[in-house]
């Protein structure tokens, strides 16, 4: 069977610049062994596959794999499936809002008046991090927990702690193990000067399914549970920029704001570069 796709680009600052994903339309879930070889073989760090909705909610259905795994949420796939479905076409049912159905359950995606922009989700997991993990975490990016000015668990479905530095500069300068033995998935951030374009600096460093470490241009998830912990905490203030990709050539652009209900939304650029059908 063949079944039409696009690759977007998600977050750039400019085209080919953001975090690719490639977007499979199918009419009926593929089986989800299949659907894992063909993440795999497209090497992206992940694909999705658009479905018809069951939940009588959602506009659309969507799954989405990493190479290793199926997730319930991730960001940037979030913002990429949205803009894949309405430039196929699709028509949202309410005025302004598309409402995707993945495994965390129905997400809305703002769209009309700016970039998409998808509502964060709670996070699962929260609270302090346990010293163990701390010196796990510290040792994969190769610096001394005493350069830790907080750390916090963030997690909303991929398993992501953060790590906040003492600046933006710091989180640049890391360089972290290129292998860890076990899974671990680590966002590390650091503040901007005042007036600076963007607010923040992040990184995202998680495992692949081969015990290597991998960076990951742009993550919408691991900026939507850290702009929850940062204005939660009262360290930063929304609405604000944060700059990804920059240490692997990427040039990664998220925009963070938060509505008067205390919703934080996380929002940036999409763009279809690549289009065809898929001979499944």
């Amino acid at each position: 069977m063949s079944y039409p796709f696009q690759i977007v680009d998600v977050f750039g600052d400019g085209a080919f610049s953001g975090n690719p994903l490639a977007v499979i339309t199918t009419p009926v879930d593929l089986d989800g062994a299949l659907m894992q070889r063909i993440t795999r073989w497209l090497n992206l760090s992940e694909t999705t596959f658009l479905l018809p909705p069951t939940d009588p909610g959602a506009d659309y259905r969507v799954r989405i794999f990493t190479l290793e795994r199926e997730l319930p949420f991730a960001g940037h796939p979030t913002l990429g499936t949205c803009h894949a479905w309405l430039t196929a076409g699709g028509a949202p049912r309410g005025a302004g809002v598309v409402v995707q159905q993945c495994g965390a359950g129905l997400v809305r995606i703002r769209h009309g008046t700016g970039p998409l922009a998808f509502a964060a989700p709670p996070v699962t997991r929260s609270g302090p991090v346990d010293a163990a993990t701390l010196d796990e975490i510290a040792a994969v990016l190769r610096i001394p927990v005493s350069d830790f000015v907080d750390a916090q668990w963030v997690d909303n479905g991929p398993g992501w702690v953060a790590v906040l530095l003492e600046s933006a500069e710091a989180v640049l300068a890391v360089q972290p193990a290129r292998s860890h033995a076990g899974r671990i998935d680590i966002g590390v951030v650091g503040p901007r000067p005042a007036g600076s374009p963007t607010a923040f600096e992040i990184r995202a460093l998680f495992s692949d399914p081969f015990g290597g470490l991998v960076e990951d241009p742009v993550t919408g998830s691991l900026n939507a549970s850290v702009a929850q912990w940062l204005i939660g905490s009262g360290r930063a203030t929304a609405p604000y920029a944060v700059a990804q990709g920059t240490c692997i050539g990427r040039r990664g652009l998220v925009q963070v704001d938060c509505d008067e209900e205390g919703q934080v939304w996380i929002g940036g650029a999409t763009r279809s570069l690549f289009s065809g059908s898929a001979a499944i």
